[in-house]
C-alpha cells in the first residue's frame, strides 16, 4: 500500500503523538485511531535538549509496517544532524529540528537532501524572529504550545500571537508552509490554534488519553473544523 502523502499546506490535520500512547501495544494503538487522522506525529526526546528520553529511528522502522500515514517526526534533540539519516532510513516522511540549537540552514538542507519533509520548531519563548529567515526553505513550521518535554501540560496561550505572525507572513509571501502547533492542543484550545492560523494539530492525551481514541480523534476535528 502506497503511503498518505502530507497533502497541500492549509489543509487541516490531526496529528496525534504517539507519545501518549500506549507503548506495549504500539502499533495496536495506532491503526486504531487510523480512520480520523491525518498524520502521525512522532516525538523524539534525546534527555539533553529535553529533560525527558523517549524514542528513536527503531521506533519508527517498526511502526512503519502497520500505518501508511505521513510520520511528522519531532526531533527534541542537540544533535539531530546525527540522526537525519538513520531517520529517513527507518520510514519517516518529515523530520522537524529545533532553531534553537542552531546551524539551522545546514540542518534543513540536510533533512532535504535527505528527501524527507523539512520542518522547523519553536519553544513558546522563542520570537518569530528567530525562524523568520528560514520560511522559504521548510515545508512546515511548529510553534510549540507548551515547553517540551512532557505530555499533558497546559496550553500557552501567548504563543497564539506567534502563530498569527507566522500565518501572516506565510500568506504574505505566498509560501506553501504548514502551521503546526503542539501541546496542550484539545477541543477547546485547537479551535482558539486555528483562529489564529494553525492547520496541523498535534494531540497527545486528548486522543490517546482517552477511553475511545478514534471518537476523541473524530471529536477534535469536528471541534477544528467549525
Amino acid at each position: 500500500m502506497e503511503r498518505v502523502r502530507p497533502g497541500s499546506a492549509g489543509e487541516l490535520r490531526i496529528a496525534p503523538s504517539v507519545l501518549s500512547a500506549d507503548f506495549g501495544s504500539l502499533a495496536n494503538a495506532v491503526q486504531a485511531v487510523d480512520g480520523e487522522t491525518d498524520w502521525l506525529h512522532v516525538d523524539v526526546m534525546d534527555g539533553h535538549f529535553v529533560p525527558n528520553l523517549t524514542i528513536g529511528p527503531p521506533v519508527v522502522k517498526s511502526l512503519r509496517p502497520y500505518s501508511q500515514k505521513f510520520f511528522d517526526c519531532h526531533l527534541m534533540m542537540t544533535e539531530p544532524g546525527r540522526y537525519l539519516d538513520a531517520f529517513a532510513k527507518a520510514g519517516a516522511d518529515g523530520c522537524t529540528v529545533h532553531v534553537e540549537i542552531g546551524g539551522t540552514r545546514e540542518l534543513l538542507l540536510q533533512c532535504r537532501e535527505l528527501g524527507m519533509r523539512v520542518g522547523l520548531a519553536a519553544n513558546p519563548d522563542t520570537p518569530f524572529s528567530a525562524v523568520e529567515p528560514f520560511l522559504e526553505e521548510i515545508d512546515l513550521l511548529l510553534l510549540m504550545t507548551v515547553f517540551p518535554g512532557f505530555g499533558g501540560q497546559s496550553f500557552i496561550g501567548d504563543v497564539m500571537s506567534k502563530v498569527t505572525e507566522a500565518r501572516e507572513a506565510v500568506t504574505r509571501r505566498g509560501l506553501n508552509v504548514d502551521i503546526e502547533v503542539d501541546g496542550g492542543i484539545d477541543t477547546t484550545t485547537a479551535p482558539i490554534a486555528a483562529n489564529h492560523g494553525a492547520n496541523v494539530f498535534v494531540a497527545g492525551n486528548a486522543i490517546f488519553g482517552q477511553s475511545d481514541p478514534l471518537r476523541a480523534a473524530a471529536d477534535l476535528r469536528r471541534a477544528i473544523a467549525k
